[in-house]
């Protein structure tokens, strides 16, 4: 089973990590626009809030200053400063003459902003209907603490709100991509590892509800197609191996044949070369080779080396007789004959020329070679080939000279066969039709 490759990272977290990233930097862009927005509302509702405590202390401060109120102004005053979005009140009353007294509340550690909204209102006071007196002036300034407190408490709700919504965001991508995506992906993977030459017909099928014409569709059938096209071309290939394995299998075949013709052509040639053709007996060429090879073995072993020469007794009066036809068919009755009577192993008849033949007789002294000479003439008159014309005889015959190897008198095997020769042309001296040594 394939070795199972795990992703070095999951595409769905990367798409998560990215989400993230992404909203981080939307957050961070809505939370400086949205607190921009905040402190400025927060601006709006403190100048607000400070109009309406200016009406609600309008009509009772007037009264109290115009009256010479004290203890009511105080406490007035006290209310004021008390107000949740007040930092500093700031009362002038007007004296007739002399310079205005002021009366003030703060709030402790304030310090002056300009970032904070104040308002100014004269203050005025009707003692009658259609007389209008003014008695002093009011400032209201704005707590800046207050507007950082409600700042901070708006920005980490933000924070809150687009962290969460981040969240939920990123979750659900991951999950719908996982859900539409990563799942078949690694199914397709797992599909993909298993392949083997086996299986190539073993479609992808990618489980979904819904039957769906998008990327995934795409892709599963281009896997698909790819698996159909591979598995086609295995096919192609092994059928191609196949028939090529045939045909070097044939070839192979054709090869032996050729060899084995081409050897059988070269024995029947080299044969050619070493055997006569009208007889089918060594000739002169192969004796020759062979008379060296025995002669050394005779005289490094001791062992006794004797040779014939044969020769068909009016062989040309034959010929002229009977044709050259009858005359190759006499030759070859002969060459019968000799091959008949020289049949031991070791033994070589050969035609060494027109109507001359010699046998190499390797392990046979002169008595064993006058008798197997014996047997040689013998057989040939009992064949009864005709020769009406021989002056010897109704039939063919045959003049035998033979001779032994002598190691004292004969270096070479050229001195065996000249007494062979000498030994054949003393038979035909005496009449042919025998044997001489």
């Amino acid at each position: 089973m394939p070795a199972r490759v795990l992703p070095a990272s999951s595409l769905g977290r990367r798409l998560v990590l990215a989400t993230l990233t992404f909203c981080a930097l939307f957050t961070l862009v809505t939370v400086t626009v949205r607190t921009g927005s905040a402190w400025n509302g927060n601006l709006t509702a403190m100048t607000a809030e400070l109009g309406l405590i200016d009406q609600v202390f309008q009509r009772t401060l007037s009264k109290a200053i115009w009256e010479m109120d004290r203890e009511t102004l105080q406490t007035q005053l006290d209310s004021v400063a008390q107000a949740a979005p007040v930092g500093r009140v700031q009362l002038s009353i007007r004296r007739t003459g002399r310079a205005p007294e002021v009366l003030g509340r703060q709030r402790a550690e304030r310090s002056p902003s300009p970032l904070v909204p104040s308002l100014q209102r004269m203050l005025t006071y009707e003692p009658y209907p259609g007389a209008s007196e003014t008695v002093g002036e009011l400032i209201i300034e704005g707590d800046e603490r207050v507007l950082w407190r409600r700042l901070l408490s708006d920005v980490a709700s933000i924070v809150i709100t687009q962290v969460i919504q981040s969240l939920l965001l990123a979750g659900l991508i991951m999950w719908m991509f996982n859900r539409s995506v990563t799942v078949h992906v690694r199914h397709i993977a797992q599909h993909l590892g298993e392949l083997s030459p086996a299986n190539l017909k073993q479609l992808l099928r990618i489980d979904r509800r819904a039957s769906r014409r998008d990327e995934l569709s795409l892709l599963e059938a281009g896997v698909n197609n790819l698996q159909g096209k591979l598995s086609d071309f295995l096919e192609q290939q092994r059928r191609d191996e196949l028939d090529l394995a045939a045909h070097r299998d044939r070839l192979a075949e054709l090869v032996e044949e050729r060899t084995a013709e081409l050897r059988a052509a070269n024995s029947r040639l080299e044969e050619l070369t070493r055997s006569d053709p009208l007889t089918g007996l060594a000739n002169r060429r192969h004796f020759d080779e062979m008379k060296d090879v025995e002669f050394r073995r005779a005289t490094r072993l001791g062992q006794p080396l004797s040779v014939l020469m044969c020769d068909v007794d009016f062989f040309k009066l034959y010929n002229d007789t009977y044709g050259h036809a009858l005359g190759d068919r006499c030759l070859q009755v002969v060459a019968d004959t000799l091959m008949k009577v020289f049949a031991r192993a070791g033994e070589l008849v050969a035609r060494v020329g027109g109507e001359e033949f010699a046998v190499l007789l390797p392990g046979a002294d002169l008595d064993q070679a006058r008798k197997a000479a014996e047997r040689l003439r013998q057989g040939l008159a009992a064949q009864a080939v005709v020769h009406a014309t021989s002056p010897v005889a109704p039939h063919v015959t045959l003049s035998i000279g033979v001779a032994q190897f002598d190691p004292q008198t004969m270096d070479r095997f050229d001195l065996l066969l000249q007494c062979a020769d000498q030994a054949l042309y003393r038979a035909k001296s005496l009449g042919r039709d025998r044997i001489a040594e």
